[in-house]
C-alpha cells in the first residue's frame, strides 16, 4: 500500500473517531448526580444503557484530554527545538537536509495551539461529575506538586524544564506530569471563575469573526506539522543516535498534523457559533 493511501486511511479513521465523540455527546443527558444516561429508559435495560452511556462519556473525556496533552507535548518539544536553534546553538541546522529551515517549526507550534480549542471542546459537551472539588483544583494541586518535584529531585530548574537537552527519567517524569496537569487545567478552564468564563466567551466571539482564516490556518499549519514530523523521522533513520527522544517529537507532531486535517474535514472552525448571551441571575 502506498504512503499517500495509508495517510488517507489514517485520516479517515481519525475523522471517524472525532465524529463518534461528537455523536456520543448528542445522545445522552446529564443528571444532577453527574451520571449521563439516555432519557426514557427504566429497569435493568435502562441501567445497562446508562452504564454504556457513562462509559462513552468517560472515553470521550479521556480522548479529549489525550488530544490536549498531545498538543502540549508538541508545543513543549517544538519550543525546546526553537530555543536551541535561536539561543543555545545559533549555528545549528536541525534535521538537514530534510528540513528546509528550523523556522518552519513555528507553524507546527501554531498548529498545536490551534488544535487545543476544539480538542478541549470535545470533552466539554458532557461534564464528568466532580469528586469534592472541580477538576481544575486537582490540576493546580498537581502542578504545585510537580513543581516541587522538579525543583528538589531533578538536576534542572523549573523555568528550563522544557528547554534543556536532558533525557533522563527523572526529568521526563517531571515533564509528563507537568503537561498532564496543564492539560487537565485547560480542560476545566471555564470553571475556574466567572471572569475566566467570560474571557473565553469573548475569545470565542472574536474567533467567530475570523473563522475562515482560522479554518485555512489550521490546514496550512497542519501541513507543516506533518512535514516537520516526517523530516525528523527521515533524519533519525539516517542518524539513530537520538532515536528515543526524537520519537516523542515525531509521534506528537504526526498526531497534531492528522488532528488538524481531521478538524478541517469536519469544518470545526466554520461550524463555530458565538456563545449564548448570559441570562441575568435576577431572571434566571
Amino acid at each position: 500500500m502506498s504512503t499517500p493511501s495509508c495517510i488517507a486511511r489514517l485520516l479517515g479513521v481519525w475523522y471517524l473517531v472525532l465524529d463518534a465523540c461528537n455523536f456520543c455527546g448528542c445522545q445522552t443527558v446529564i443528571l444532577k448526580s453527574g451520571v449521563s444516561r439516555p432519557s426514557s429508559v427504566n429497569g435493568k435495560a435502562g441501567r445497562k444503557i446508562c452504564m454504556a452511556g457513562l462509559g462513552k462519556t468517560l472515553l470521550k473525556k479521556i480522548f479529549s484530554l489525550g488530544l490536549i496533552f498531545n498538543a502540549l507535548i508538541s508545543i513543549a518539544t517544538v519550543a525546546g527545538i526553537l530555543y536551541a536553534y535561536y539561543l543555545s546553538y545559533p549555528a545549528w541546522q536541525p534535521y538537514k537536509p530534510y528540513l528546509l529551515s528550523a523556522s518552519l517549526f513555528w507553524f507546527a507550534l501554531a498548529a498545536a495551539a490551534i488544535n487545543i480549542f476544539h480538542s478541549a471542546a470535545i470533552g466539554r459537551v458532557l461534564h464528568i461529575h466532580r469528586v469534592l472539588f472541580h477538576h481544575y483544583v486537582y490540576a493546580i494541586f498537581a502542578i504545585i506538586l510537580t513543581s516541587v518535584y522538579v525543583v528538589f529531585f531533578t538536576p534542572v530548574s523549573l523555568h528550563t524544564l522544557f528547554f534543556v537537552d536532558d533525557s533522563s527519567v527523572a526529568v521526563n517524569v517531571g515533564r509528563v506530569f507537568m503537561l498532564g496537569s496543564i492539560a487537565l487545567l485547560l480542560d476545566d478552564l471555564p470553571d475556574v471563575s466567572k471572569y475566566m468564563e467570560s474571557s473565553l466567551n469573548w475569545l470565542k466571539t472574536q474567533a467567530c469573526r475570523v473563522k475562515m482564516m482560522l479554518h485555512v490556518s489550521q490546514f496550512v499549519t497542519g501541513i507543516f506539522a506533518f512535514y516537520c514530523s516526517l523530516s525528523i523521522l527521515f533524519s533519525t533513520i539516517q542518524n539513530s543516535t537520538r532515536a528515543v527522544p526524537n520519537s516523542f517529537v515525531i509521534v506528537s507532531l504526526f498526531i497534531t498534523g492528522i488532528t488538524s486535517f481531521a478538524l478541517v474535514k469536519r469544518r470545526s472552525w466554520l461550524n463555530l457559533t458565538p456563545p449564548e448571551p448570559q441570562v441575568p441571575k435576577l431572571f434566571a
